[in-house]
């Protein structure tokens, strides 16, 4: 049955859904170290669509998929996870890890903006000072980073830098509308198909799409070089990706506001940076633990409920 969920219920998904994407972001530095780009997003897409298979048959009581809702769900997947994995990949290495990290903070903003203009979406005033928050929490996460001129050092070509350097933030730039169109499309689409059809259609173009590229790279790989416990982690990194978090994503959408939506990806830096902690052992420096502050802010400004909510609740507790 394709209900929407309460209003909490989405709230805990998205957040869930960015959490997740920021664990798995920091436990699988190893897989890009071993396998090449696209032969781990084809791979990451084959694992996820063997997982979701039962998701691709049609509901009884979904409609007819309409021209329209096809086109849609190949723009999100080409946008959201094809598209934006290159501009991403190439953008970091063109520029660094702190610019890439700036850039990419204006997402939730870019969502906003969308969503106004596509979904003909009313943003409040305190949605915006949510959205400002998030941007801001976010860039100082990412100016906090200490280890960044380490990134530098092995991201930069000296060739690279001087004679493409200036595509670098126009490819981070062309990631953050990628990102922002994920979402916008994500909310379209929540109100004809499931979030598990949603899940396991843009699964299925990933694929086609990263099918080209991943052959041609599993064609020039060395499979026994690779030792178990990357399998394991690939395993688990393609589920998080493929499945869970985009499942979390819609669920979250069928209720939520693009723009109110799009707060929630604070919560990437914040689970990241924590995984660190716990796991990897790094520490907070004090700049980090006030992005944790602004990032919390951002997400009560966007999910406690409004005066205008409250006075409403009242009403119709009154009227029973």
């Amino acid at each position: 049955m394709n209900t929407t969920p309460s209003r909490p219920f989405a709230y805990v998904c998205l957040a869930l859904s960015m959490a997740l994407v920021g664990s798995y972001v920091a436990l699988s530095k190893p897989l890009a170290a071993v396998l090449p780009v696209f032969l781990l997003a084809w791979m990451r897409f084959g694992i996820g669509g063997v997982a979701m298979l039962h998701w691709l048959r049609k509901p009884v009581d979904e409609p007819p998929i309409t021209r329209s809702t096809r086109r849609l769900l190949f723009l999100q997947s080409f946008l959201g996870n094809f598209l934006f994995t290159l501009c991403m990949i190439y953008g970091v290495s063109l520029t660094d890890a702190v610019t890439a990290g700036v850039t990419l903070a204006a997402i939730p903003a870019a969502v906003a903006v969308m969503g106004w203009a596509f979904l003909r979406e009313r943003v409040a005033p305190r949605t915006w000072a949510a959205v400002v928050c998030a941007v801001a929490g976010i860039a100082l996460f990412s100016l906090s980073k200490q280890e960044h001129s380490a990134h530098i050092a092995q991201a930069l070509d000296a060739n690279n830098t001087r004679n493409m350097g200036w595509l670098g933030p126009w490819l981070l730039l062309g990631a953050v509308v990628c990102e922002a169109a994920y979402t916008v499309i994500g909310k379209k689409l929540t109100t004809s198909l499931g979030p598990k059809r949603i899940t396991s259609l843009i699964n299925l173009w990933g694929f086609v799409l990263s099918t080209p590229l991943g052959l041609y790279a599993a064609w020039h790989f060395n499979f026994t070089a690779v030792g178990w416990g990357t399998w394991v982690l690939l395993v688990f990194y393609a589920l998080a990706a493929c499945v869970w978090t985009v499942w979390l994503w819609m669920t979250g959408l069928k209720a939520v506001p693009a723009a109110q939506g799009g707060v929630f990806s604070v919560m990437l830096p914040v689970s990241a940076a924590l995984v660190g902690v716990l796991f990897l052992g790094e520490t907070l420096a004090g700049t980090q633990l006030m992005a944790f502050v602004i990032a919390l802010a951002s997400v009560l400004l966007a999910t406690l409920p409004s005066r205008t909510g409250l006075r409403v609740g009242r009403r119709a507790g009154h009227a029973d």
